[in-house]
């Protein structure tokens, strides 16, 4: 499940992940990861709930700096919605997180992967001394299927303007 950007943004963190991954090591363009993994058998309750949460105004997320990943590179997004959505989805689906779902959430968008430790710490040393803080808006909740290598879009709840 993931959270929908504003397209500026989204072709910005997209652009971002095709010059900075790997030729052919990624199946997905950019996103924000609310959790990994839902039971299958929950679909028509998970879109209930999304559809459910969603109902809500769109909101500003504040891209505050760049992440290093070991690997890779990303930038770290803080929004006290953001968060409240995550937890209240949390709360209702605790029984069926897996481990990684159950820590404590860190909202990134992953731009590099899969690299050296070398190549990494030269990312993220050039996105830091290019980097300015600011916002973008978040426009929604999608779900997704992973189908052996890229996803399957699921279902999208937008948030009212």
């Amino acid at each position: 499940m993931t959270l929908l950007l504003d397209p500026a943004a989204q072709d910005r963190f997209d652009a971002a992940r095709r010059e900075l991954f790997p030729a052919g090591r990624t199946q997905v363009g950019a996103h924000v990861t609310l959790f990994h993994a839902l039971p299958g058998e929950w679909r028509a309750a998970a879109d209930a709930d999304l559809a459910e949460i969603a109902d809500r105004p769109a909101f500003d997320v504040l891209v505050s700096g760049v992440l290093p990943l070991g690997r890779g590179a990303a930038y770290r997004l803080e929004s006290g919605e953001l968060t409240a959505v995550q937890v209240a989805l949390r709360s209702r689906w605790e029984a069926g997180l897996t481990p990684q779902d159950r820590q404590p959430y860190r909202p990134h968008v992953t731009v590099q992967n899969k690299v050296t430790p070398e190549e990494a710490r030269r990312t993220v040393t050039a996105l830091r001394a290019a980097f300015t803080p600011h916002r973008v808006r978040a426009a929604g909740l999608a779900l997704w299927r992973y189908a052996g290598g890229p996803w399957e879009p699921l279902s999208r709840h937008l948030f009212r303007p």
